[in-house]
């Protein structure tokens, strides 16, 4: 009881600083999820130092993935062009170069997980951005708290229906190798709560039609299932149950962002393919 407590707080706590992050203003947005970038990358690449084969120098590393989410804010919000894409570009030369000096013992290893973390981390955080704010070719993007603000009610309804439901009704595994409590009856679960959330966004946002907010719903349901099943593989290969112990009751912020880490391309994708081109 106390830990479900505990739990319930934590993640009201968090579900609100991200709510007000994202409603409140675009620089508010960029300091609540800049930051998460950082945690998240700070966990993984204390995780990977964990397993003793590798240093990675976190603090060097979680810089460059706040780089590329503050460039991606400049460039998305219409401040500057492509070309401050290539401050972090030099930040990319600059890893390989390094193990010339650095003495690592498998340099090949070492590059390969700072750019793991660069790309399964780094870029989807960057990447909301590019759904946060949106425009028409010649004018200045305009900052969509709407928008950005679906991706994670989505998340966080299929997240709850899923394990409510699973709870109930769960028999059929849906990946028993990589997470044993996740179950087909707790993805359907999830989907149906979150295509009725949709339906709530479509009256808040009616020139995005409901056909449309019911395809945004179902395509960050699966990648975001996805996203979380990812991570679990991730935690199984590190043999750790958790990303961390910075959030009571949920485990580390990593864990609290898996299902994002997908789900942010399969909203972008629909917004730039189906949505925007209407």
């Amino acid at each position: 009881m106390k830990n479900l407590l505990t739990r319930t707080l934590t993640g009201i706590a968090c579900v609100g600083l991200i709510c007000v992050g994202i409603m409140w203003h675009s620089l508010s947005f960029f300091v609540v999820f800049a930051t998460a970038t950082i945690l998240c990358l700070w966990e993984f690449y204390h995780l990977i130092n964990a397993r003793k084969r590798t240093k990675i120098n976190a603090y060097h590393n979680c810089f460059g993935g706040f780089l590329l989410f503050s460039v991606t804010y400049l460039y998305a919000s219409g401040l500057f062009d492509y070309r401050i894409f290539f401050i972090y570009l030099i930040y990319i030369v600059i890893i390989p170069v390094s193990e010339l000096y650095e003495k690592q013992q498998d340099p090949i290893n070492h590059a390969a997980y700072i750019f793991l973390g660069q790309t399964y981390i780094a870029l989807p955080f960057a990447l909301l951005n590019m759904i946060a704010f949106r425009g028409i070719a010649g004018e200045t993007p305009v900052y969509d708290p709407l928008m950005i603000l679906s991706l994670f009610v989505f998340l966080w309804i299929n997240d709850t229906g899923a394990y409510l439901v699973g709870m109930v009704t769960g028999k059929h595994y849906l990946f028993e190798r990589i997470s044993p409590k996740k179950s087909w009856e707790g993805f359907a679960g999830g989907l149906v709560f979150t295509i009725i959330s949709a339906c709530v966004f479509a009256r808040f946002q009616p020139e995005i039609t409901l056909y449309h907010w019911t395809g945004l719903s179902l395509s960050v349901v699966v990648f975001g299932t996805w996203g979380d099943l990812t991570e679990s593989l991730m935690k199984r290969t590190l043999d750790v149950k958790d990303s961390g112990c910075s959030l009571p009751g949920h485990g580390g912020y990593l864990d609290r962002f898996d299902s994002l880490l997908l789900a942010v391309y399969a909203m972008l994708f629909y917004v730039q393919l189906f949505i925007l081109q209407n």
